[in-house]
This record gives structure tokens, sequence and C-alpha cells, in this order.
């Protein structure tokens, strides 16, 4: 490019520079803070002078206005010639954010624990929200003058936000408990896996007083009844797996020292391992009563050991 050809580039840049070097009154602005300085109400300003607070900022969520003219006297004072402007007066709107009813639980939370209360172990239910327009500042809402009652959990709290009025709010610290959900839907019978099973907290009040809570045995046990997802799984809703059908043939074994008898019998009543159940002897036609230790085998307990063991009559 010719020197004739550039010359006449640099001057409109040096000229476009100029121009926006040049302190420039704004006509609308939002802000964040409560104060207002001169680089929020001019450009091309800047330095420890043009940072001075000098104006108030509107209540957060609100607007208001400040005349030109105080503007233009204030650049003047710090040393910032401002030219003058057409419009009479800058609009101002303070920035504002809404704040949300889980920010006020989690601030009642915070002061819950202070009194030793157990966060984890509780939930905060608001009894009404208030309508809290605060400042956009990243601030947490803080809550105090708590006061707790531990027999009805019943609370009262003073929530503050930055820049809103406080305001009072009451509720419950409802109290939690780990139960187990399942996860997949179970048919009578299947067996039940630790998989199966996923642990939420819910309301104690809510929650079945026999619930599967984190960490229980569930080895071996099966569904008693068709489950769906989503169920809170009860310790009702399980059994052991059923070894002794009613009518079902079954060994009975009996020993004592020197002795080991077996004989076949009938169940009178179905049950689990563990379980005590009435067999008929399929001989005598007597009925006894025996422990089931397996799949189709019941036991009969011996009697206390004495110089001569006696056989019982339902086994001859």
């Amino acid at each position: 490019m010719t020197l004739s050809r550039l010359l006449p580039a640099l001057t409109l840049c040096l000229a476009a520079s100029a121009l926006a070097a040049e302190p420039r009154l704004r006509g609308d602005v939002t802000v964040l803070r409560d104060v207002l300085t001169l680089s929020d109400l001019v450009d091309g300003v800047s330095g420890p002078e043009a940072e001075r607070p000098l104006f108030g900022a509107p209540a957060p969520g609100q607007t208001g206005t400040i005349q030109t003219r105080r503007v233009l006297e204030a650049a003047q004072r710090l040393g910032f010639p401002v030219p003058a402007a057409e419009v009479a007066h800058v609009t101002v709107t303070r920035a504002a954010r809404r704040v949300e009813p889980r920010e006020i639980e989690e601030a009642v939370r915070r002061a819950l624990e202070l009194r030793q209360v157990d966060a984890r172990a509780i939930t905060v239910v608001l009894d009404a929200v208030p309508a809290l327009v605060a400042a956009a500042e990243a601030e947490p809402v803080g809550a105090e003058d708590l006061a707790f009652d531990p027999r009805s959990r019943r609370f009262s709290a003073l929530v503050r936000a930055p820049g809103a009025e406080p305001a009072r709010v009451t509720g419950t610290a409802v109290e939690l408990v780990t139960v187990g959900v399942l996860a997949k839907p179970l048919n009578r019978g299947d067996a039940v896996q630790d998989s199966d099973l996923s642990f939420e907290r819910r309301p104690r009040e809510k929650a079945p007083s026999d619930a599967i809570v984190e960490g229980a045995a569930l080895a071996g046990r099966i569904a008693r009844r068709p489950l769906p997802a989503g169920t809170v799984l009860r310790a009702a809703d399980l059994a052991r797996p059923e070894l002794v059908g009613r009518g079902d043939i079954v060994t009975v074994a009996y020993e004592i020292p020197g002795m080991n008898l077996t004989l076949r019998a009938r169940a009178n009543e179905s049950g689990a391992e563990g379980d005590t159940v009435a067999v008929t002897n399929l001989q005598s036609k007597k009925i006894l009563h025996a422990t089931i230790v397996g799949p189709g085998r019941v036991a009969v307990s011996a009697p206390t050991p004495g110089p001569v063991a006696a056989v019982p009559a339902a086994i001859r």
C-alpha cells in the first residue's frame, strides 16, 4: 500500500481511538452493587478516582434515575471532564434475583446444625415461602434468631438475603430415615439381591416401621408377593425360602448318643429353615413336631441326656 493511501487510513484510526477514549455519559446502566461510581455512569474513565463511591444504587430489582447535571459535576471534581449530554438523567437499574426456597431451607438447616441438630437426618419444610428479592451477588442466604422445639420439631427463624428486607419463616424439621426402595419389580418367590435396592431418605413418619434399612441382611430372602419398582421394601414383604411344603413327604432324623434313627413322614404345614412344623409318621400315624433343617428334611430334638434315652412314642 502506498503512503498516500496509508495516511488517510491512519488518520481515521486515530480519530476513532480518540473518540473511543473520550469520556461519554451512559444513558442506561445496570449495576450489581449498592453504590455507584463514575465508571458505572461514564464510559472511558478508569483509575482509583473513577471507582470512588458517588451515589447510592436503587434496591435490588428497582430502577431509579440520577440527574445528568449531578453526574457531570462529580466527573469534573474527579478530574474527568465529560461533554454535556442531551439526556436529562441517567436511568439506573439494580440487578436482582428471586431467592429460591431451597436457599432458605439450606440457611435454616445450617442454623439448626449450630444447635447440634444432625442436618443430614432432617429435611426442612417451610410453612410458607417469602417472596424475597435479593441482590444479584452470589452471597449465601443466612438464618438467625432461631427458635427450635425438639419435641414438636417446629422452628422459627429470621432469614436475611443480601439487599432484601429480612423475613421471618416458620416450619418443621422433618426427621428422615434411610429406607430401601426397589429399583426393579419382583415376582412372588424371587430372591432379593442387594443390587435390587437403592437407599433413599424419606420422612420417618411416612416410612413403614419395619422398612428395610441400609445394611440389613437380605441373603436368602424371597418376595412374599409381587412387588412393583419404587416400593419401599418392608420386612413383612420378605420371607425365607420355603424348604418344606404342606403335604410333602419328608425325612425325619432323630439322633441321640449311640442311636441314629430316620423315618418317613408327611408334613402337615409348610415352613422355611429353622421353622418348627408338625409332621405325621407314615407308619404309626402319630404326630410329632420337628425342625426344618434342609429341603425335605426335618429333625426331632433329642431329650435331655439321662441314664437311658427313651425313643418318643411318635418315632416308634
